[in-house]
């Protein structure tokens, strides 16, 4: 029978932290700016220390991508139908090999052992951090956690309403314990109440939704 610290680093070693879309282009000078996104950094670096894994995700779009309004003609914020859906276009933002794509530089402090990209395909947008937006493509972040025995995955990052919600769905669907730090998430919040919709709806579907301050609880 394992001891007490034993048991504990072991099952510690089951848990990750994915932490989504920390990106230039999202804070305040970024191209596609996300209110308060600044103020979770402070609060990924502190709980970093407490995880075996992290992992991080980046969008990585190509010039010609689907979402961007400016290849429609059009104006961030505008919808459009693609492939028979409903297509949310942003402002071109986290394009491939910029430095609006990269990491913030605050996360060269963590050790990442992983970095997943999304969104590559110029046909098809991709918010989660494990398929596009219409399950044709993996990221090959699930595949990764099975072979590793990962089972617990605490979400931290952009946004709450989007890629949060869109990962937090598929992780479950998966057969992963999800978690949502939400201190340690902003929301883009195009529309009024739409954090505490995702919220709401990240819950409902299974997610367990906590705090910073309570991640050692759920080791």
């Amino acid at each position: 029978m394992l001891k007490k610290g034993r048991r504990g680093s072991k099952l510690k070693k089951l848990t990750a932290l994915i932490i989504t879309d920390l990106q230039n282009d999202f804070m305040p000078s970024g191209a596609l700016p996300i209110k308060e996104g600044e103020a979770i950094i402070p609060i990924v670096l502190q709980i970093a220390p407490l995880f075996s894994h992290i992992y991080t995700t980046q969008d990585w779009h190509p010039n010609n991508h689907v979402s961007f309004a400016i290849n429609h003609g059009k104006r961030p914020g505008e919808i459009i139908e693609i492939h028979g859906k409903s297509q949310i276009l942003w402002p071109v933002h986290c394009v491939q090999e910029t430095l609006g794509a990269d990491l913030i530089p605050r996360l060269q402090r963590i050790a990442i052992e992983k970095k997943i990209y999304k969104g590559e395909n110029p046909l098809i947008d991709s918010y989660s951090a494990f398929f596009d937006n219409e399950k044709k493509k993996s990221t090959g972040l699930n595949e990764y956690l099975k072979k590793r025995g990962i089972q617990k995955l605490f979400f931290s990052g952009f946004a709450t309403d989007f890629c949060i919600l869109y990962s937090i769905k598929d992780a479950i669907d998966q057969g992963f314990i999800a978690y949502v730090i939400r201190d340690a998430c902003r929301a883009m919040n195009k529309e009024l109440l739409d954090e505490t919709k995702a919220l709401v709806a990240m819950e409902n579907y299974g997610a367990v939704i906590i705090l910073s301050r309570e991640i050692s609880s759920y080791l």
